[in-house]
């Protein structure tokens, strides 16, 4: 009787007759559906004709950005990170006896040259983004599509956080500017080499190592690798443990903790990087430590191992398919805040990067860790005592008045909180946590790139009324903030107390999340949530005929009690029927 194997490493030493075996158990439980949710993987190309995606992905699904280079995957990499985002976690579906299912498929555009080709010059790396993005979408133009790409230039960073001409025609090619198709795309924060340990230790040398290039985007989600497991059986790595423990920062995610602080927080998230084995100063990559996944030589080895943010960013593409396919009518930055609205920070990562309750500790694990890691079910399901609200809006920021431009409109969100529920809890611990989303359109050419204020088309915030404050002292309140944020310091009093993050962490980039925590009581009178724009170059540059446009986003607010008894959900719903939700539109007064 052999115990179940719960290592990449037992399958990828099997001989490839016993690995046929397993992968014909998992072909028969195997269901794929028709759909129209694909995740497009930018990389060096797959191999579709692996047994376990021959049936995900399509001929007619297999793209190259130059014919020459044909469709094959030379490299191996793209083909394993077809395989992450497939099934996610191969070995627990390869050991399960359960049906499996699979609710979207795969694409394939090839963006690297093979070996034998010429490299692709750095100022047409977005070039040719773009242009892998759009191959896919005139074969597939219907498709609900996430865009996954595991490819870095480490060598082409700006030093300070500041946009660089990749991330830059990333986040145009997201917001849609160009042809008004908003997308949803993720990006691999990039890869710190265990050589670079040598010197320095971790997780040092994670803060030092920071996020490449296009890790930068203001609209990518960006994705960073934190460890699921830390344990060593293999005897041959006697005397070797791991170096990150359970669930903590993996020793390969870069970081933007050395970033200026005005530019985004990144990674965004963390998935499954995988870790590294150590013994004393030598580090070495264990494929007891990796993820199993599918092998692109696949006639003489069917399993192959990957780590780091590339298989990050392959689990984080698939979670994203598993809201798409449940929510179809979600806009990508819907999807986006549902994300980060269910990350969680572990207990390792908010013991080694978050010591106090000091700004500066938090600031710190918010750019090494991002907001933690997405949980599926949050994401996707309800539950009596942990409720979501999500809405999906547009608001125009500025106007023209005679020969001034100026702020224009806010929105006033009404909480359907069971203020009846909440009396009853009391002092009860509960938790509300805001998430906005919402995409920027990039300054055309590079002007002002080197200030956030001229890189962005606006910004967006958000705010939640204090305790006591009314409705009208709340639309004051906020619309003082406007005036006083023509240079958007990120301060001002909104009851930051109150929150995880504050106004100064939270309130860079175009992804906004934050943590209320009190008594219940108090927050059944918090229940007008506030959005409102800051200033942008559609604003600063209204020459540009930019300054009328709208900007839409989602807003997604989620209210949890720890006892599984109280139930929310019911009041609710019952609250939200017997009224229109529509949100408030008001003019901002004496717009700046």
């Amino acid at each position: 009787i052999k115990r179940t194997p719960e290592t990449a490493e037992f399958f990828v030493n099997q001989h490839i007759s016993e690995q046929k075996k397993w992968i014909e158990n998992l072909v028969s439980r195997l269901t794929v559906k028709q759909t129209d949710t694909t995740i497009c993987i930018l990389d060096t190309g797959v191999n579709n004709e692996h047994p376990l995606l021959k049936n995900i992905l399509r001929e007619s699904d297999l793209h190259s950005v130059e014919q020459s280079w044909g469709t094959n995957d030379h490299d191996g990499h793209g083909t394993a990170i077809a395989g992450i985002a497939t099934y996610f976690d191969l070995v627990d579906c390869l050991v399960s006896d359960t049906p499996v299912e699979i609710g979207h498929e795969i694409e394939s555009v090839k963006i690297l040259p093979p070996r034998n080709k010429p490299t692709t010059k750095a100022e047409l790396f977005g070039a040719v983004t773009e242009q892998a993005v759009y191959q896919a979408e005139i074969e597939r133009p219907n498709a609900k599509r996430i865009i996954c790409m595991a490819v870095t230039a480490d060598k082409y960073n700006t030093d300070n956080g500041s946009p660089t001409s990749w991330s830059a025609a990333l986040d145009n090619l997201i917001s849609g500017a160009t042809d008004h198709n908003k997308r949803l795309f993720f990006v691999s924060a990039g890869n710190v080499n265990p050589i670079e340990f040598s010197d320095i230790s971790y997780p040092e040398v994670n803060i030092l190592h920071p996020v490449e290039s296009p890790g930068q985007s203001w609209n990518a989600i960006t994705v960073g690798a934190y460890s699921k497991k830390a344990t060593l059986e293999n005897p041959d790595l006697t005397g070797y443990s791991a170096v990150a423990d359970a669930l903590g920062l993996s020793p390969f995610s870069s970081t933007s903790l050395k970033w200026d602080k005005k530019w985004p927080n990144k990674p965004d998230i963390l998935c499954d990087g995988g870790n590294l084995a150590r013994s004393e100063n030598f580090y070495t990559q264990s494929d007891e430590l990796s993820l199993l996944s599918t092998e692109a030589a696949f006639h003489t080895h069917l399993f192959t191992t990957i780590h780091g943010t590339s298989s990050a960013v392959a689990q984080a593409s698939w979670i994203a398919a598993q809201i798409l396919e449940k929510y179809p009518q979600f806009w990508p930055e819907t999807v986006r805040a549902l994300m980060i609205d269910s990350a969680e920070w572990s207990s390792d990562m908010l013991d080694k990067f978050c010591k106090s309750d000091r700004k500066i500790d938090k600031r710190t694990l918010l750019r090494t860790c991002g907001y933690g890691i997405p949980n599926i079910e949050t994401a996707l399901w309800t539950s009596n005592n942990s409720v979501s609200m999500i809405i999906q809006s547009e608001l125009q920021p500025f106007t023209k008045d005679k020969d001034r431009y100026k702020t224009k409109e806010m929105h006033i969100h009404n909480l359907p909180w069971p203020k009846d529920v909440l009396k009853e809890l009391g002092a009860l611990q509960v938790t509300m946590r805001v998430t906005l989303s919402y995409y920027i359109e990039p300054g055309p050419g590079e002007i002002g790139w080197k200030d956030r204020y001229r890189y962005a088309s606006c910004g967006l915030r958000f705010d939640v009324n204090n305790t006591n404050e009314t409705i009208e002292d709340f639309k004051k309140r906020i619309n003082i903030a406007v005036r006083d944020d023509e240079k958007d310091s990120g301060e001002g009093d909104s009851g930051s107390s109150r929150w995880f993050l504050g106004k100064t962490l939270r309130d860079v980039g175009s992804l906004h999340s934050d943590i209320w925590q009190g008594n219940a009581i108090d927050l059944c009178e918090c229940n007008y949530i506030g959005i409102y724009p800051t200033i942008g170059w559609w604003r600063e540059r209204a020459y540009l005929g930019r300054y009328n446009r709208k900007v839409r986003y989602a807003l997604v607010v989620s209210l949890r009690t720890p006892p599984q008894t109280v139930d929310l959900y019911t009041p609710i719903m019952t609250e939200i029927k017997n009224r229109v939700s529509v949100p408030i539109e008001v003019s901002i007064k004496n717009g700046f």
